[in-house]
């Protein structure tokens, strides 16, 4: 299966999440910046509230793509410790980076959501929404983050996932929905027909909208 776009993504999850519609005791979090547009369809049809909920990458310093671990809000680390080994990284180095990560995740914390305030997701059930899921790295620092608030439930919802990175999530979210889960996984790109990346403004207007469009069903006629 693939998708025509992230949007298109978010619709046909929805579908699969229709017992979650109208519970004002759900909330979505989805992770910038691919995964707002795929929450901002699942939202929207099952007349939820959105939010962000902004994790960072932690790079091996000089390969940053290569991932040693990742932070998240409410000072959530999570190291990969043998990898840390294998590489000889020095713990001056891991400080340095999660250091400047930090204050990444600060400033798009704050440009995502400017003055409103984070959800508070105490004893509510939490969809965590990304574009894919490929190791699970990042989206095992997203469920920490969310479980120390002490929510009843975490569900990850993707559209498109290895089937590792399902295995790996299982074992920490109280549900996984995914969609596809590729044979020959390589990257969560093969399965999207357009992954043209998502900015911050097409981040800050999805969020909006859901804001507006949310609390204009609870406004009473």
């Amino acid at each position: 299966m693939r998708f025509h776009n992230r949007a298109e993504a978010g619709r046909l999850l929805a579908t699969q999440l229709s017992a979650y519609a109208d519970r004002p005791d759900v909330i979505i979090l989805a992770l910038p910046r691919g995964g707002v547009p795929v929450g901002f369809e699942i939202a929207q049809a099952l007349n939820l509230p959105l939010d962000v909920l902004v994790v960072r990458k932690l790079g091996v310093p000089g390969y940053e793509e290569l991932a040693i671990g990742a932070i998240a809000s409410n000072d959530v680390l999570v190291l990969n410790d043998d990898l840390i080994e294998e590489l000889l990284i020095s713990r001056d180095a891991i400080d340095s980076v999660i250091a400047h990560e930090q204050q990444v995740l600060e400033q798009r914390e704050q440009l995502y959501r400017g003055n409103r305030p984070a959800p508070d997701v105490r004893g509510r059930t939490v969809m965590l929404v990304d574009d894919g899921l490929a190791t699970g790295a990042t989206m095992r620092v997203a469920i920490e983050a969310v479980r120390q608030q002490r929510p009843v439930s975490i569900i990850v919802v993707v559209p498109v996932a290895s089937a590792s990175g399902c295995v790996n999530i299982r074992s920490f979210a109280d549900g996984v929905v995914c969609l596809a889960i590729p044979r020959d996984f390589h990257a969560v790109s093969q399965g999207y027909v357009d992954f043209s990346p998502t900015t911050d403004a097409e981040v800050r207007d999805l969020l909006h909208q859901a804001v507006q469009q949310y609390a204009l069903h609870l406004t009473p006629f």
